[in-house]
């Protein structure tokens, strides 16, 4: 459904040609695709392989069969066209269009367009799904009100966060203050797929929209993954994805249970949200400036635990194959500043 929105986007051609067929008070069927499969549906009809054009497609709607535009809607593969699905594939529409629209979505692995007369409203149908597009206005109105959403639930997160860095570095750190993190992180990433989701229906109208959405977002994910990474057991990259897709596959109602998040990442039953654990370091090693990817998995690896790379000497550090000289003041001087300014946040 996603792709079909982007195709019918503000800004782009086909988008252009349904506005102009609303602007005529006329209605229209429009299949995004020409395979065997829809030919198979299609009954009567004009064979045109015509180049694309909002003019043309809304000229050809004065005819009352169904238009057939290739699968990128550059071209208008045929006109006035019949369709004959499958009658027994059960729909929910009542208009003769928007039931024969449906009916073809649920048959055939192609969007279609249902363009209502009487109700000037465009919707879009693909598999089991349907979407009624909105005006500009309300979309923006709705991706406005989900961004100081999202910020808000920013602000939380960057609260907890900080505060596990701090319990982090005193070494009393708990479960629940892990699976406090998640579950905010979590969220904030529910809450941008669906501003993620009106971007893509506002189009070229989206601009703003997407830069405040990327500047809100910036590090969550990869704060995230290194949560994972420094409590789950297993920190292979294919477990911390299992555990990152089980956390994102959550419903609501569980994601707000601390014990079924703490669950995902391999914690014994009866999860005890008290109970002391520690960092492998990943996500504040991450945050020392200047030191490269490879030397944060190379200590990680190596020491295996926060506390005893905070407690190695510069010499110890630079020891570790994969850090080097270069690197381990930098270590040194990044983790005594980040614990610092941690327990500065914390407790003022």
């Amino acid at each position: 459904m996603l792709d079909a929105l982007r195709a019918v986007a503000p800004g782009r051609p086909l988008r252009q040609g349904l506005d102009r067929i609303l602007q005529a008070n006329k209605g229209a069927i429009i299949v995004v695709g020409d395979g065997p499969e829809v030919l198979a549906i299609c009954s009567g009809g004009f064979l045109l392989d015509s180049e694309f054009s909002p003019q043309r497609v809304s000229e050809l709607t004065k005819m009352d069969g169904a238009i057939i535009l290739a699968p990128d809607a550059s071209r208008i593969a045929r006109a006035n066209v019949h369709l004959v699905p499958n009658p027994q594939v059960p729909t929910s529409e009542t208009g003769t269009r928007h039931r024969t629209a449906e009916r073809v979505a649920r048959s055939i692995d192609v969007p279609v367009i249902a363009v209502s007369e009487e109700m000037g409203v465009i919707t879009v149908f693909r598999g089991d799904d349907r979407h009624a597009l909105d005006s500009i206005a309300r979309l923006l109105g709705r991706a406005n009100q989900a961004l100081q959403t999202l910020e808000r639930y920013r602000t939380r997160l960057d609260a907890v966060t900080s505060s596990l860095s701090a319990l982090e570095v005193e070494d009393l750190v708990t479960v629940r203050d892990v699976v406090t993190v998640l579950q905010r992180a979590e969220m904030v990433r529910r809450i941008a797929d669906e501003v993620d989701g009106y971007i893509i229906e506002l189009g070229s109208d989206g601009r703003l929209v997407r830069l405040q959405l990327v500047e809100l977002m910036a590090g969550v994910e990869d704060d995230r993954q290194d949560v994972i990474r420094d409590y789950l057991p297993d920190c292979r990259p294919a477990r911390v994805a299992a555990a990152m897709s089980d956390l994102a596959e959550l419903s609501s109602e569980r994601l707000l249970d601390p014990t079924a998040a703490a669950a995902l990442i391999d914690l014994p039953a009866p999860v005890d949200l008290d109970a002391s654990v520690q960092p492998r370091g990943f996500r504040l090693l991450g945050k020392v400036a200047r030191l490269p990817p490879g030397a944060v998995s190379a200590l990680a690896e190596r020491y295996g635990n926060l506390q005893k790379v905070m407690r190695a000497t510069t010499d110890e550090l630079e020891a570790v194959p994969g850090v080097g000289a270069s690197y381990g003041r930098i270590v040194k001087d990044g983790l005594s500043r980040l614990a610092e300014s941690s327990i500065l946040d914390r407790y003022n």
